[in-house]
């Protein structure tokens, strides 16, 4: 079932299926010996779901409710229908490194395995000097891991700062950006933490799961805040 999906969903995982499986959003037989049986039904309901949430960024409850008025022989709408293709990740790439543009998806919150860099590497790869990275670290806009290694969004992190700095902005300046996402952290943190320590053995993935959609969620609500704050600002 995972190879027929991974084709399209190379990110879909063991833990999604059956996060997905406990929303309801497929239901599939068990054996005598509790083994699941994905049909063919159940593996186009998540083609459906999986399709449905990358190209359009819909909730699941948005998903449930239109797979459900499939069931019923209803119109459930454009959700399992592919548009046109549209970029999604920056295509240039500097360093071996992209950052992730356009709208927000879960995926781009996936816990990743951690790729190590010396203070070198990254001051090669974010293209700065030790000055700049001192102040970066300084106001709590890069943190090094506790032996003194950085990861890949440190170069990133670093090289957004870096272009904001042509605008007159310093790393000082930027520190509010680093309080108001440790705050949006804390929040979600309260949401999802409970989650993770439920007995259930899918705790994790499903506390996973809702944190990285609250994160698309709270990153979409910052900019479009950021958006009409600056359209009033700028309208006055």
């Amino acid at each position: 079932m995972l190879t027929q999906l991974r084709a399209d969903f190379p990110d879909v995982t063991i833990s999604k299926i059956r996060f997905l499986e406990s929303e309801g959003l497929v239901r599939p037989q068990r054996t005598a010996a509790g083994y699941r049986q994905f049909s063919l039904v159940d593996v186009e309901r998540l083609r459906y779901v999986l399709a449905a949430q990358r190209d359009q960024y819909l909730p699941l409850r948005v998903i449930k409710e239109q797979l459900d008025a499939i069931d019923q022989g209803e119109h459930a709408g454009p959700a399992g229908q592919r548009g046109p293709e549209s970029p999604r990740r920056l295509a240039g790439v500097v360093g071996g490194i992209s950052a992730p543009t356009g709208p927000a998806r879960p995926e781009d919150f996936a816990v990743a395995d951690t790729v190590r860099m010396t203070q070198e590497e990254v001051l090669s790869a974010a293209a700065i000097d030790r000055d700049v990275l001192a102040e970066l670290e300084r106001f709590g806009l890069i943190r090094p891991g506790p032996a003194g290694f950085y990861d890949t969004d440190a170069v990133l992190v670093a090289r957004t700062a870096q272009a904001m700095t042509e605008f007159g902005l310093e790393p000082r300046h930027l520190r509010a950006f680093r309080a108001s996402a440790d705050r949006e952290v804390g929040l979600l943190a309260q949401i999802v933490t409970p989650m993770s320590r439920q007995r259930d053995p899918d705790a994790r993935a499903r506390a996973d799961e809702v944190a990285r959609e609250l994160a698309v969620l709270s990153v979409r609500l910052h900019a479009l805040l950021v958006k009409t704050g600056l359209r009033d600002f700028i309208g006055n």
